[in-house]
């Protein structure tokens, strides 16, 4: 007896060094649909460990589409075979993954006691596919979007229903939030997707550079001038994206509105009107309203770009999304300096989710790259990795005198309200005395310690009227 339990051991080891060295991935469940086998290759297919999957049921782990359902589940729930079955569905952290499938349903005695699935990972292949289908320079489309936070899944849903029209549409966010992002995936989910995507930004050139280069020049026009088409006439037929709308001169504004309303430009120095089928796509890294507020945009305009407007949510706003973009950039720079990093250390996270993120996703991305420039032959970004500028953000943030010292004032002074202006004037005006005379009143290192150039402290200094000799 204790030879032949040696001997199923044995065989049970064999088998798994069998199944974990195949290069496919298997999965094996049971009559309930709950894991009994998940091989190496196929956890490298899904990002996954053993733990998160082994002897749970797989519709607890993965999520599926709508429109699909688990090969798996069909083979129990049908008892076929299925060969060659492309499913598209999603890992525990929200990551989509595309596979080739063949499914074997078990019997055992006539009884149906589990399905086994053997699967090619494509998903790269589809990304390729879907980047091919791109022309010019658009790369991406909504499938690059990542997060499940419910304030970017509805921006998302938003910006997909621009694309069944050819209507305008202007992209609200803070910069680094992924505007030309959203500009690409509704310019590729379109029917103007075989037609070109120009994207230019309003603020790189000067006005009279701007100009000619929007809307054309004829022959003669200004000296050293040659007929020469627009954006907008090498747009025809596709998609402009318009960067930082809001540094157009008023002026400009008008000429553009004028093209949107009458779909059609006039070169400079020419006298006829061309017509143009052009869909713009119009970004700004502010509030419109306070632009109109305060002439940096003409309001009709406004109304005439803003039929869909689309306003990207801050990183801070949707923190939720930190790990999976995390996951995505260390992938990528993963693959770009060869390098195996696993993710962030436990420190790393928390201070990830307690900073601002002013410079939103592209100051993320550019954190993750530059703290994976300097580490050595590591698994996890841990706090010494970061730029010297974030770590000295949050060790302001953590000097930073609490709210509640605020509500131990208010108490104690019978909560007694102030004008908030005089109350900010008192404020200002004993913590600089504070710092300065923590540092013998040097006055170029209190500037330095406030974050201020020696001379706007000598300016506060005057106005609050500090006394230095105290």
């Amino acid at each position: 007896m204790e030879k032949t339990n040696k001997h199923l051991l044995y065989l049970t080891h064999i088998y798994k060094r069998i199944l974990d060295e195949i290069d496919v991935g298997v999965h094996a469940v049971d009559e309930t649909g709950k894991t009994i086998i998940y091989n190496k290759k196929m956890m490298q297919i899904e990002s996954m460990d053993l733990q998160d999957v082994i002897d749970k049921n797989l519709l607890d782990v993965f999520m599926f589409k709508d429109d699909q359902s688990s090969t798996l589940v069909k083979a129990l729930q049908e008892g076929k075979e299925t060969s060659n079955v492309k499913q598209t569905y999603f890992n525990n952290k929200g990551r989509e993954i595309t596979t080739i499938n063949n499914t074997i349903p078990i019997y055992s005695n006539d009884q149906l006691e589990g399905a086994v699935e053997i699967a090619n990972d494509v998903t790269k292949l589809e990304r390729l596919i879907k980047g091919n289908l791109n022309k010019g320079n658009t790369k991406y489309t909504f499938d690059n979007i990542i997060g499940i936070s419910p304030a970017i899944q509805e921006v998302i849903e938003s910006a997909k229903r621009a694309t069944r029209t050819s209507s305008y549409v202007l992209i609200v966010g803070d910069t680094g939030t992924g505007k030309e992002l959203f500009a690409q995936s509704i310019h590729n989910g379109s029917e103007r997707l075989s037609g070109p995507f120009i994207s230019q930004n309003c603020a790189a050139l000067p006005d009279n550079l701007i100009e000619s280069l929007l809307f054309g020049t004829k022959r003669g026009a200004f000296t050293g001038a040659v007929d020469t088409p627009g954006l907008f006439e090498q747009a025809n037929g596709g998609t402009l994206l318009l960067d930082e709308i809001n540094s157009l001169n008023l002026n400009l504004q008008a000429k553009l509105l004028r093209v949107l309303q009458e779909r059609t430009i006039r070169r400079i120095g020419d006298t006829k009107d061309t017509p143009v089928d052009v869909r713009v796509i119009a970004n700004m890294n502010e509030d419109p309203i306070d632009a109109v507020a305060n002439n940096r945009m003409r309001k009709d305009l406004y109304y005439r770009l803003g039929v869909v407007t689309i306003f990207v949510p801050p990183l801070s706003e949707r923190k939720e999304d930190i790990p999976l973009l995390v996951e995505h950039f260390i992938e990528k720079y993963n693959e770009r300096f060869q390098m195996r990093v696993k993710g962030l250390s436990e420190e790393v996270k928390q201070s990830f989710f307690e900073y601002e993120w002013h410079g939103n996703i592209r100051e993320l991305e550019h954190i993750i790259e530059a703290a994976m420039n300097i580490m050595d032959d590591e698994d996890f970004i841990r706090y010494r990795h970061l730029p010297y500028q974030y770590r000295n953000k949050m060790q302001l943030k953590e000097r930073l005198i609490p709210l509640s010292t605020v509500d131990t004032f208010m108490k104690e002074n019978g909560d007694v309200t102030v004008p908030l202006k005089d109350q900010l004037e008192l404020f200002e005006k004993t913590y600089i005395a504070h710092v300065l005379k923590k540092n013998n009143f040097n006055i170029s290192k209190t500037a330095m310690l406030l974050g201020l150039s020696r001379q706007s402290l000598q300016y506060r200094l005057k106005k609050l009227n500090l006394d230095m000799d105290n």
